[in-house]
């Protein structure tokens, strides 16, 4: 499998944000930005059950994503991969360490009504780095 390659690995230390691609059910693609961390082998997001990217990945495990160099919009990372896991379980620890790394607040400030956070372990099947 293609991890990411170990230079560009500051990449998920960094406030940079991931332009995550999934596959909507009429075919057509779906990019959303989403907070992310990186567990040296695996790139995990986490979003809340319900939404449009929750939905497209239980169906379609296939994904894009490309992650900007927030110092210099010329190094990037582009990669496709597959889910190949989703839980619950941890989900809201997860997103207030995201809360932390990209805002500095302790606790996730946008939870909505009800809202039921998922996690999405995603497998990097193919990588390809600029910079």
């Amino acid at each position: 499998m293609a991890g990411i390659p170990e230079k560009f690995a500051d990449l998920a230390q960094k406030k940079s944000f991931l332009q995550l691609a999934t596959v909507m059910a009429d075919g057509t693609p779906h990019v959303a930005p989403v907070w992310w961390d990186y567990d040296g082998e695996n790139i995990i997001i986490n979003t809340a059950k319900g939404r449009v990217k929750d939905k497209n990945m239980r169906r379609e495990p296939r994904v894009g994503m490309d992650v900007m160099d927030p110092d210099n919009p010329y190094r990037h990372l582009s990669i496709r991969g597959r889910v190949i896991d989703i839980t619950e379980k941890g989900a809201d620890e997860h997103i207030d360490k995201l809360t932390k790394k990209y805002t500095g607040q302790d606790k996730y400030p946008y939870r909505g009504p009800g809202e039921v956070r998922v996690i999405y372990k995603i497998q990097p099947e193919h990588t390809h780095a600029m910079g």
